[in-house]
């Protein structure tokens, strides 16, 4: 529960009021949606292990890689 509520400050300094946030634990996977449906337009990839998800200008949503181990 601790970890859950050091992660409240970030939380409520996202521009975005509604999430969705999901694990696929057997792929170590954490998807994070800001719209839904997503209806990314383009992904990025980052060096980091981070995927990026836009529509346009705006961010959709972001997957993390290896998420247990950050």
């Amino acid at each position: 529960m601790a970890k859950i509520l050091r992660a409240v400050p970030v939380l409520l300094g996202m521009p975005e009021r509604r999430m969705s946030v999901d694990y696929d634990e057997e792929a170590d996977v954490l998807y994070i949606a800001f719209d839904r449906p997503q209806r990314a337009t383009d992904s990025e990839m980052h060096d980091d292990g981070v995927i990026v998800h836009r529509r346009g200008r705006q961010v959709v949503g972001v997957t993390i890689l290896d998420a247990s181990g950050r």
